[in-house]
């Protein structure tokens, strides 16, 4: 979870005005918040073993609000400014949450993913890991020195190891994470302590140090978080607009992310009735997110995806008593502060494995396609080419321009156009759905190419009794919220 969770507020909040001391307490409260998702993901929503993190869909959405005209006449009281900022971004996410509320509880996302087929998936889930490679080793070579064995002593122990010492096989695979966050962890230290960066650039300091930040002296030892601890949120309806359309990409992705969760947690195909309640329990978290002030929306981790491939473990029960620490840990600020000082590389290293493992996933969807023909391998060869190719022109403008392809005087509008279209998840996902549904379906044998048949008897609730077992509700509610 680091990763989103203190690489985001540490990029937004000293642009927001805010110090160490602002920094450590949105980490803490996005940490709480993520713990509080998952919880209720697990228990009313999917019920897969998903953790909802942090989302960077939410972030260039974010950003145009801290440059806002209007928080600039605060330049001489940085809190003050950090403050109206927080409470403009609440406003904005609490009306984004209204989205995802209203499409998963009403049950139109379930209308929409019922035409969902392993042919169009595979776009979306393969893109949701895939796409996010400029997190994985252009972070890792911020620090190379610290990154790089990260990335060598990960692999060698998840996939070398089990094979050379046959033993401890199931120990290696669970514990390779902990393993080897611990190594170079350790060494990352000595080499700080041994004086290493002391006259390296700051950037470098910042990426490898681990006693940086000052974090650990301005978080408090004990903190609860609570609603509006910034004050009453203030609401703005372009910037609302402009983050319901970041919320309706994390939508999208999130979709994805499911799928890839369903496969590596061992349950059968979701249900569209289920997907769709997880969606109405995702968008209470971005209400819970807009309430508490975490700066950011929720959706679902991508690299607790991938850490259920490598762990092989998708138990629900596991991923509840994670939550708790997550809680845990964001109360007792001083603890939570410590595991932020994880140097970014290690985090990157680690991205390199858990996405290529997502974007693996979403492959693996093609088993159930027909491969030999010359529709699937158009829509999926478009679809995924498109999605690599459209946001990369979108990113390549906004980073030598420093603004997207769209910009008008309503910088809320350029949002609701550059965000999606930044997404290779989004975009691939919305082609490949487009094309699999309209390119002459009516036929047989296009069914069959597109591999629908193989989940026909999973597309309602009661049309495969394991359904029963991986997301029927606790408590015996499914008799009061019945899944169709």
């Amino acid at each position: 979870m680091l990763g989103t969770t203190v690489l985001i507020p540490t990029s937004l909040v000293p642009q927001m005005g805010g110090g160490n001391e602002e920094k450590a307490k949105v980490i803490q409260t996005l940490l709480f918040v993520a713990g509080l998702n998952t919880l209720l993901q697990s228990l009313f929503g999917t019920r897969l073993p998903a953790v909802m993190g942090g989302s960077y869909t939410f972030v260039p959405s974010t950003i145009s609000i801290i440059l806002a005209g209007r928080f600039s006449n605060y330049s001489g009281d940085p809190v003050e400014k950090f403050k109206r900022t927080m409470r403009a971004i609440q406003g904005s996410l609490i009306v984004a949450s209204t989205l995802q509320i209203v499409l998963g509880f009403s049950g139109l996302w379930r209308n929409v993913t019922r035409f969902l087929s392993p042919l169009s998936v595979v776009p979306l889930i393969s893109l949701v890991g895939f796409g996010l490679y400029e997190f994985g080793f252009p972070g890792v070579a911020k620090c190379v020195e610290i990154g790089l064995p990260q990335l060598v002593i990960i692999v060698f122990i998840s996939q070398y190891l089990p094979h050379v010492i046959k033993r401890g096989k199931n120990i290696f695979d669970r514990f390779a994470v902990i393993f080897s966050v611990v190594i170079v962890w350790i060494y990352a230290h000595l080499l700080t302590v041994g004086g290493a960066y002391n006259d390296a650039a700051p950037k470098t300091q910042a990426s490898c140090r681990t006693d940086r930040a000052g974090l650990i002296d301005a978080a408090p030892w004990i903190r609860v978080p609570w609603p509006f601890q910034w004050g009453a949120p203030s609401f703005d309806a372009g910037e609302a607009f402009a983050m319901m359309m970041a919320s309706f990409v994390a939508l999208v992705e999130s979709t994805g992310a499911f799928f890839a969760v369903a496969r590596y947690a061992s349950a059968t195909p979701m249900p569209p009735s289920v997907l769709s309640r997880g969606v109405g329990w995702q968008g209470v978290g971005i209400l819970l997110s807009g309430l508490f002030g975490t700066v950011n929306g929720t959706s679902v981790s991508v690299e607790n995806a991938g850490l259920l491939a490598l762990t092989r473990v998708g138990s629900r029960r596991v991923v509840q008593i994670s939550a708790g620490f997550m809680i845990f840990f964001s109360v007792l600020g001083k603890f939570g502060a410590v595991f932020a000082s994880i140097p970014a590389p290690i985090v990157a290293a680690l991205y390199c494995l858990f996405f290529a493992y997502v974007g693996a996933g979403g492959l693996s969807f093609l088993q159930f396609c027909n491969l030999n023909s010359f529709r699937v391998k158009f829509i999926l060869g478009f679809s995924i080419f498109i999605g690599l190719s459209v946001p990369q022109y979108f990113n390549e403008y906004t980073a030598i321009n420093g603004f997207g392809p769209v910009h008008t005087s309503g910088r809320w509008f350029n949002d609701m156009v550059n965000v999606p279209f930044s997404s290779e998840p989004f975009v691939a996902g919305c082609v490949a759905f487009f094309l699999d549904n309209t390119l002459h379906k009516k036929d047989g044998q296009v069914r069959k190419d597109r591999g629908r048949h193989w989940w026909d008897k999973f597309w309602s609730f009661k049309g495969d009794t394991r359904s029963e077992e991986f997301y029927s509700l606790p408590f015996n509610l499914n008799k009061y919220f019945p899944s169709v």
